[in-house]
């Protein structure tokens, strides 16, 4: 099957919205897609975006300079929108605000002329994944959480 014909028949993904497959489905659908897909990832364009992304975090939390790390672009409008993110007080709030930085930075993958190909397959797994944390994040998920901590640690009392 052809990368258009994989990317076409994937579910619609809506940030904010719970992820309509699972990052194994995925890797179904894709088939002999999967692999290069992940390797491009891990060494193409967007590991040098996820390291900017990174890298303002870092500058972001006032961070040592050690944790840096090189990257062959800096983009001052993705500096800057994580920089805004950290104005957020609320920390789950922030980190809906850095996840949605990270939603829109995987656009980047997706070029004009090819709106349906690798880079949009890429993009793609990209939110999914961030699809896939943000489902799993829920009031109730973490006052279990917090109970189980609670718990254990009256019980070591």
């Amino acid at each position: 099957m052809s990368v258009d014909a994989i990317v076409a028949a994937l579910p619609a993904l809506k940030f904010g919205e719970a992820a309509p497959i699972s990052w194994e489905s995925f890797l179904e659908k894709c088939g002999d897609e999967a692999e290069r897909v992940v390797r491009s990832l891990r060494a193409g364009m967007w590991a040098d975006l996820e390291t900017q992304l990174r890298n303002a975090m870092v500058d972001a939390r006032g961070g040592d300079p050690k944790y840096r790390r090189a990257a062959d672009g800096c983009s001052i409008y993705w500096r800057d929108r994580v920089r805004a993110c950290f104005q957020e007080a609320d920390v789950l709030r922030r980190d809906e605000l850095l996840d949605r930085v990270w939603w829109d930075a995987a656009g980047e993958l997706v070029p004009p002329a090819s709106p349906l190909g690798r880079g949009a397959l890429s993009a793609y797994a990209v939110r999914l994944k961030i699809a896939l944390k943000r489902s799993a994040i829920s009031q109730e998920k973490g006052a279990a959480a917090l109970d189980g901590l609670t718990n254990s640690q009256l019980t070591q009392s």
